[in-house]
């Protein structure tokens, strides 16, 4: 069965494509995780299959020991683009999100020491969930939107978009100079300071103020 973007009536027939990740995108999460803020967006990719829905479960994998929360703003292309510029940038905008970067941070660290890629840190099933879709026309300003995370009811991560180091324009732009976007590519936009560990029995409530909410659990998974 395909993941979609769209539930609850929304356009279901819209599959999701690429999952593509921004790093250090707020000054005070680089400063926690001791990273220096980049010049240019630093981007990576999340396979399609980690993709899960409100009232569904993170599975906490046997390969690691150590989950981190990262919860993150995310865009919906809802058009064909390449190379363009900020100026154009939301024209191509579906809608937008909220969902959960989830990482295993053991893993992630061992990758940073050896210099490999933090795909496996990064792309276990069950490690993005994310909401319905908000429609572009709902959300006039994606810079300027406000975001939160609870862990077992106490608030952990909570942030605007206007915090970010680039704009939702700036974003695409680069990106789309890189890789062409098309129908239902998914941007996550990067996490805000917070950043903290999750374990089985937890439960994750995500709220795009105003717009959307996202309930998930934490499940161990089995042989």
């Amino acid at each position: 069965m395909p993941s979609y973007l769209f539930k609850n009536g929304y356009a279901k027939e819209l599959q999701i494509g690429k999952i593509i990740c921004l790093a250090r995108t707020y000054k005070k999460h680089a400063e926690e995780m001791q990273s220096a803020l980049p010049r240019e967006p630093i981007v990576f990719l999340k396979p399609s299959s980690s993709v899960i829905f409100d009232g569904d479960s993170i599975l906490f994998p046997l390969e690691s020991s150590s989950l981190h929360h990262e919860v993150e703003f995310g865009v919906v292309i809802g058009k064909k683009c390449s190379k363009i510029i900020k100026k154009f940038a939301l024209e191509y905008v579906l809608g937008y999100l909220v969902g959960l970067d989830i990482t295993a941070r053991d893993i992630q660290a061992t990758a940073k020491k050896h210099g490999w890629p933090w795909t496996v840190s990064k792309g276990f099933d069950s490690f993005c969930p994310i909401s319905e879709v908000v429609l572009k026309k709902n959300i006039l300003n994606p810079n300027n939107v406000d975001f939160s995370l609870k862990v077992n009811d106490e608030v952990k991560q909570k942030a605007n978009t206007n915090m970010m180091v680039f704009s939702i324009e700036q974003l695409i732009e680069y990106i789309s100079r890189i890789m062409t976007l098309e129908p239902g590519d998914l941007i996550l936009t990067g996490t805000p300071e917070g950043v903290g560990e999750i374990r089985k029995g937890d439960i994750l409530k995500v709220e795009l103020s105003g717009y959307c909410n996202l309930q998930v659990d934490v499940k161990e998974t089995k042989n």
